[in-house]
């Protein structure tokens, strides 16, 4: 059975996270996008929910949302084609206002790197060699 996976996330400026996002060439489905939400597209059957923090808070009643300058909430790991696209992807990043997040791990067969969005979260963009690994 395929899953379709959601990963929810709270921002503090929708706007802006939207923003830096599409910088990244990522879309949005309209049809789950409101002044509380947006459903980004990150596969065929993958999405990062951008929940602005009040929306975010509904659905953890009791809890409180981590500071993401002194804790770490989720790594968020996507897949990339080639070092290239990593390399890339992360000089998108950084270009809309992200930043790097440690060096880069080059493993041979596996490379990735990592940056954090205007929030704070983690993520890490990783290629691997999958024929060095069968």
């Amino acid at each position: 059975m395929s899953r379709m996976m959601f990963v929810n996330l709270p921002v503090t400026d929708l706007g802006k996270s939207i923003e830096f996002f599409s910088q990244l060439g990522f879309e949005f489905n309209p049809q789950f996008t409101d002044e509380t939400a947006t459903c980004m597209i990150v596969g065929e059957s993958n999405f990062v929910m951008l929940l602005t923090r009040e929306k975010f808070l509904g659905f953890t009643p009791g809890l409180e949302i981590c500071d993401t300058g002194k804790s770490t909430e989720v790594l968020v790991c996507l897949s990339a084609a080639s070092r290239a696209e990593v390399d890339a992807l992360l000089d998108k990043a950084v270009a809309a206002g992200g930043s790097s997040y440690r060096e880069p791990e080059d493993h041979g067969f596996m490379y990735g790197r990592a940056f954090r969005d205007l929030d704070g979260h983690i993520w890490e963009i990783m290629w691997m060699d999958t024929a060095a690994i069968q």
